[in-house]
């Protein structure tokens, strides 16, 4: 089991009980919850039985929830990874950040590190994600990270948008970056010499 994965900005860690008040306090941002299922801020004895949830599915599954931490100030700004699909054996992947750190690209920093551990050491097969329609910044990390949309769907007392990707889709994509990112390269050392 991965302890961490560190990104150029980021750290993703799991979480410990010593979170709980940092947690709480990202939770307490109403402005999150526009967006999120439950539509309500959530109380510190919520906020402990989440991290619980969250520390027991990683000891279940090869997969499971990281904080996130911002490498430069080493701070909790969020969460994200993994979890089952409400009603679903489809594993979702899922982001949040206060909103302090929003539109800085960190969302898909955290989702695209994510991904690379589920498809490449964790072996998953699919990865979904749901959002409110009208959360146009998740579904951009969405199509940033590969996915796809699929359909319109109704999860977690909401109507959303449904996207997935698969592994072989997953493993396309980093190819395809990969020879951009070479040819770019080349591109460059041609113009040098």
């Amino acid at each position: 089991m991965v302890e961490e994965i560190e990104t150029l900005r980021l750290r993703l860690r799991h979480f410990t009980p010593d979170d709980a008040d940092e947690l709480y306090h990202i939770y307490s941002y109403p402005e999150l919850f526009k967006y999120m299922s439950n539509e309500k801020m959530l109380s510190w004895e919520q906020t402990v039985a989440v991290i619980n949830s969250l520390t027991e599915n990683w000891k279940q599954h090869q997969f499971g929830v990281w904080a996130v931490v911002y490498k430069k100030d080493r701070k909790l700004i969020g969460h994200c990874g993994f979890k089952f699909l409400e009603n679903t054996r489809e594993i979702q992947i899922g982001y949040l950040l206060l909103p302090y750190y929003w539109a800085m690209g960190l969302g898909t920093e955290a989702a695209s590190a994510a991904l690379k551990y589920g498809f490449e050491v964790a072996k998953l097969e699919r990865v979904v994600a749901v959002a409110k329609p009208e959360n146009i910044a998740s579904c951009r990390v969405m199509e940033k990270v590969g996915m796809n949309y699929e359909k319109d769907a109704y999860f977690y007392n909401n109507n959303v948008v449904y996207y997935s990707i698969s592994r072989s889709a997953y493993q396309s994509n980093v190819m395809d970056l990969k020879s951009s990112t070479q040819q770019e390269e080349l591109a460059e050392l041609i113009r040098v010499s």
